[in-house]
């Protein structure tokens, strides 16, 4: 943790406070770690919700199209092609990463 935050320090003006502020005092302690802890358990559900929200968004308004012609005579419905191939890709992730950890957890 000191490495990493001390690399915060390196930015002008505000870097040793920031670095202050992270660390919850002038040193690493147990408030630190309280908070890299609390961090690196609540960072995979942002980051997951943040996911979701984006896979909502592309489903809905579509993705970008960069070459300027009209793509809407080729298009498929999202429910329920989409929908399953969604499902089934997280099924199947989730199905692969559970083997890994049930059956080869070293």
């Amino acid at each position: 943790a000191t490495v990493i935050t001390n690399l915060l320090s390196a930015i002008p003006y505000i870097g040793t406070s920031l670095v202050e502020w992270i660390w919850g005092g002038f040193s690493v302690d147990k408030a630190t770690l309280t908070r890299f802890f609390a961090f690196h358990f609540i960072l995979p559900f942002i980051v997951a919700a943040l996911a979701g929200v984006h896979l909502l968004f592309l489903h809905e308004t579509g993705s970008n199209n960069p070459s300027g012609l009209n793509s809407d005579t080729d298009k498929i419905p999202f429910h329920p092609y989409y929908t399953i191939k969604d499902i089934l890709g997280a099924l199947i992730m989730i199905s692969t990463l559970s083997s890994l950890v049930l059956f080869s957890p070293d």
